[in-house]
């Protein structure tokens, strides 16, 4: 080998610079260690929630040494920001995709237009978008061009002052179309940016946010994150802050009285046994003053007295205490009834009660306090603008008023300090209220005392804690987003299932490690040895790389290095095949080595690139845990190549040069697989006909039984749920079904864990209908649960004894279509570049057929035994991303054992002439089977090993990838060969060409 020098002071300085990137993962953890053992000294374990104490501790402990130096100008903080970043699976936390409303930037952009077309065209992309998989601008586009006479350049659309600069009343639509999209684009970007400019200030450590495609969709994941409600409504608001007028409540006294009387006719008739929630009325519940302030409220109500006789008040009935007179607040109402109150407050006959100088007046909440919440009236106008909105913020800070109370102050720019004063004047002047609504959501109405204010500042507050507070001003100051945004993916990981995932990857990746490296000195003496400390090198490249490049290490991700130690055996199994083969000759241990080295390189990179290839595909398509597996994959790969050609030859060569014998077996492996003479052609016809049966079961069992498709697929809500005591899934089954309606419980792990499947209001989109599902799914279990479990301790990671709900996932319908879309378009690429490799590399299309005859047959068989067994297994077989991973390893692992074959099949055509094509291929065959089945059975054992011991959510990823390991094998011999073989029309034809060549070069 040439060049020993520089490649001995490359892989020294690689090393070094491995050790040296995952030197601030093992500070950070070191400090972090220290921090735990603090934070239990601190707070005991008999304290009240000592859990989340204990996490207060600790963070108030590494703020404190955060900036002191550790080693060598290294800090906690420089360390943390330059650690191996672990996934949300390994750390718990929070990961959402994000959909930005389409929908709703258009509407802007047309200023709320009320255009019939325009109207109608939103419904229509509305009702398509859920079977289809086009982007909404598309859908719009082409249902508003189907509209006869419909003009986009129209005044009442985008011709509109909004854009009068780009759209004139003559453009077509066409010219129209690219306008739009750009200006949609350009909101999807803003969107993002407010998001980055959110989470930057959230203080998750690692976040990820990223645009995924054209779609409107963003990827937002944060480790470690624990408040989940707070990222959500962090994620969610749209911080649409605006400032209104408020009426007093003087001016609404006769318009209740006249609205309860109304409705006491029209809801009595409707449902009368529903409407009478209860015989008592308003009045009896509050004594005193309150009681004289409601009779005060109804006095000028002809008919009040006569509806309080009947006991049916529609909407006093719902109040629970008047507003103080001439105050801003209207009345207070169950925060639970609001929805039933808005709907009563917006009927037509009741708006009709309003008075001319009120009809444009809009019904708002205030803050939720003690589950009750105040009614507000704002001086709405025909436009529905406010006189002030959030864009004139240019800085907002968490603070404190003159009462203690937590409030958020903001700044305002020129244009918007000159409005305040003007508001606050005319405010000061009548002695009315000014109302401050963030997301249509009253949080004060004060009163103006001391004349208008100038400058531009003003301060909000409400009753919310300091988390709140920042947040609030932290949404301010990033701004608003330009649309709606709805969690229409979702994955949530409680941080003790996460360190479950954590101890379980590290375990089944010693034991696979251990496996694989006695192994190799078993069978290779000491030749394995050095195959095991290239390895050693190998696995230390790879951590350092991930590190370096700033990459996320996940559970797949670390499946993705255990398989890779199996996988990266196979090189030096090649190689040292070789060596053997070439030492049979008769040649010196020196040319030996080197002839070995130098064959076996075409099928190393041969099996390494078609493997290559397919882990390329899972990252371009794969998100989340999935691409962490791919990066892991493709890093291994590069690694092992290296490790296996250049340091195992380095220590070989090293070992050797004095002369020394270097046996590459032992005593006991010494003459295995030698002198093999198996008729693999001959055995052709039955090995067609047991691919056959197997194949054509699990066409049948695919048409039969179908695939447990899970929620990636077909949408819905999946929780893991741990229990105290172990449960019957079937009984939890069927309480569920009461309650939703569909559901399904699968023992997940151990009989204390279930995993809880329902697509319940699965089109639906909002955190409070995922509180309220969440809610339900508590109701229902509360039977199998201590009596001491509240809702809150049921929530993802807020138990501190590991009880309820520890994993939770939702995917809407539209992006579970798009998942399968790109799942089936993934299997189909890679099939697709693997016929065009290898008919690339071998230059006949044979061998292109045989090797997607095997992969097809591996595939079609993998799924069959999903189909056949998934309701018998006692682990999840579902069809997810996670499977189509598996199916993706698989068929690069079965094109690696191909690969291998092909390649000294082509080797012994060009070696033996004179052979006859069949004995040529058995050949061939045969003296690749020592290193079929030495890497099919280490890849094996890892593989097992991580089914084992790798934690539940990996076992029906692991379990696909054992029997594809399995077929695989068995189709490269008998399947790919063959029909490569039988694919040969004129065999007689070559037989001769053969003869004539070795003529010609006899000549």
């Amino acid at each position: 080998m040439q060049n020993k020098g520089l490649i001995k002071i490359f892989a020294v300085l690689f090393g070094l610079v491995c050790i040296y990137q995952l030197s601030f993962t093992f500070i950070a953890s070191n400090v972090e260690d220290k921090a735990e053992k603090y934070a239990i000294q601190q707070v005991s374990a008999d304290v009240e929630n000592y859990s989340a104490q204990r996490d207060l501790v600790k963070e108030r402990y590494l703020d404190s040494i955060g900036s002191e130096d550790i080693f060598a100008g290294i800090t906690y903080a420089s360390a943390k920001e330059k650690e191996l970043n672990k996934g949300l699976d390994l750390k718990g936390g929070i990961n959402v995709i994000l959909q930005i409303s389409v929908k709703d930037v258009l509407k802007g952009l047309a200023n709320n237009s009320s255009n019939p077309a325009f109207n109608q065209a939103l419904a229509e992309a509305d009702a398509e978008m859920k079977a289809s998989q086009d982007n909404y601008i598309d859908l719009f586009f082409k249902a508003f061009n189907k509209i006869e006479g419909a003009k986009l350049a129209s005044p009442d659309v985008f011709a509109n002052k909004t854009l009068s600069d780009q759209v004139n009343f003559e453009m077509s639509n066409s010219e129209v179309e690219p306008i739009i999209r750009t200006k949609v684009d350009e909101s999807i970007t803003s969107a993002f940016e407010v998001l980055r400019k959110r989470i930057d200030k959230f203080g998750v450590t690692q976040p990820n946010i990223q645009r995924l495609g054209n779609s409107g969709r963003i990827l937002v994941e944060l480790p470690g994150a624990k408040d989940i409600s707070r990222v959500k409504t962090l994620l969610q608001s749209t911080a649409q802050l605006e400032f209104w007028y408020v009426y007093k409540n003087t001016e609404f006294g006769n318009f209740l009285g006249n609205a309860n009387s109304v409705l006491a006719q029209t809801v009595s008739k409707e449902t009368p046994a529903d409407t009478q929630v209860t015989d008592t009325t308003a009045t009896d519940t509050v004594s005193g003053t309150e009681e004289d302030e409601i009779e005060a409220l109804l006095a000028s109500a002809e008919d009040t007295a006569a509806a309080q006789t009947t006991g049916n008040n529609p909407l006093f009935d719902l109040m629970v205490s008047p507003g103080f007179q001439g105050s801003a607040i209207l009345a207070t109402f169950q925060a639970k009834d609001t929805a039933k109150v808005n709907e009563y407050l917006n009927r037509a006959e009741v708006r009709s009660l309003l008075p001319a100088q009120l009809r444009y007046a809009k019904f708002a909440w205030g803050v939720p306090k003690d589950n009750v919440a105040e009614l507000y009236a704002i001086q709405g106008n025909r436009e529905n603008t406010p006189p002030l909105t959030g864009d004139v913020i240019t800085d907002a800070v968490q603070t404190y008023d003159q009462l203690g109370r937590v409030a958020v102050s903001m700044q305002m720019n020129g244009k918007g300090a000159k409005v305040w004063e003007e508001m606050t004047g005319k405010a000061y002047a009548e002695q009315s209220n000014i109302a401050i609504v963030l997301d249509n959501t009253v949080y004060s109405a004060p009163g103006v005392t001391t004349g208008p204010i100038s400058g531009g500042r003003s301060e909000i507050t409400g009753d919310f804690g300091i988390t709140e507070g920042q947040d609030l001003a932290n949404v301010l100051r990033a701004g608003k987003l330009p649309a709606s945004a709805d969690i229409i993916q979702s994955e949530i990981v409680g941080p003790s299932l996460g360190q479950e995932a954590i101890d379980s990857g590290v375990l089944s990746f010693l034991i696979a490690l251990i496996f694989v490296l006695i192994w190799m000195v078993f069978y290779y003496g000491k030749a394995g040895l050095f195959a095991d400390v290239a390895l050693a090198v190998n696995i230390l490249f790879i951590f350092g790389i991930l590190a370096g490049l700033g990459a996320v290490l996940t559970l797949p991700g670390i499946a993705g290095i255990v398989l890779t130690i199996g996988m990266s055996v196979d090189a030096n199994v090649l190689i040292f095949e070789r060596i053997k083969e070439e030492l049979a000759k008769g040649k010196s241990q020196r040319d030996s080595i080197r002839d070995g080295f130098n064959n076996a390189l075409s099928s190393i990179l041969d099996a390494n690139i078609t493997t290559g290839l397919t882990g390329l595909i899972l990252l371009i398509l794969g998100t989340g845990p999935i691409k962490g597996f791919a990066t892991t994959l493709l890093i291994g790969i590069a690694t092992s190549l290296f490790t296996a050609i250049f340091i195992t030859r380095l220590f070989i060569d090293g070992y050797g040069k004095n002369g020394k014998s270097l046996n590459f077996s032992t005593s006991v492996t010494k003459n295995l697989f030698q002198n093999m003479n198996v008729k693999f052609l001959a055995k052709r016809k039955l090995s067609y006909a047991i691919s056959g049966v197997l194949i054509l079961i699990s066409v049948v069992s695919l048409f039969v039984n179908g695939l447990n498709e899970g929620v990636d697929f077909v949408g819905g809500r999946t929780y893991t749920v741990r229990f105290a005591e172990n449960v019957n899934s079937t009984d939890v089954e069927q309480d569920l079904v009461a309650v939703f309606g569909s559901a399904e419980a699968k023992t997940f792990g151990g009989n204390n864990q279930l995993k809880i499947t329902t697509k319940y209001k699965v089109e639906d989109e909002g955190e409070d209908v995922d509180t309220e599902i969440q809610e339900m799914l508590y109701e229902a279990l509360q039977p199998y649960l201590p009596a001491d479990v509240t809702y809150d301790d049921f929530t993802v990671g807020a138990s501190e004894r590991s009880i309820g709900i520890m994993q939770s996932m939702k995917v809407g319908p539209t992006i579970a279509d798009d998942i399968k879309n790109d799942s089936f378009w993934a299997v189909l690429g890679s099939l697709v570049v693997v016929f065009l490799y290898i008919l690339l590399r071998f230059r006949k299309w044979q061998f292109s057929i045989g090797a997607v005859a095997a992969v097809a047959h591996d595939v079609i068989i993998v799924l069959g035994i999903f189909s056949l067994f998934y309701n018998l297994m006692p682990f999840s077989m579902e069809i997810n991303q996670a499977f189509i991973a598996a199916i993706l390893t698989v068929i690069g692992y079965s094109l690696n054992d191909t690969v291998v074959v092909f390649d000294r099949i082509r080797e012994f055509v060009n070696e033996h002439t004179s052979w006859p094509l069949d004995k040529t291929i058995d050949s061939a065959l045969n003296s690749t089977l020592s290193r079929t089945l030495n890497t099919s059975l280490t890849t094996l054992i890892v593989l097992l090993a991580i089914f084992t011991f790798g934690g539940e959510s990996l076992r029906g990823f692991m379990f696909a990838m054992i029997i594809g390991i399995l077929v695989g094998t068995y189709s490269s011999l008998f399947i790919a060969t063959p029909v490569m073989f039988d694919s040969v029309t004129d065999k007689a034809k070559i037989q001769e060409k053969k003869k004539e060549a070795e003529e010609e070069a006899a000549v």
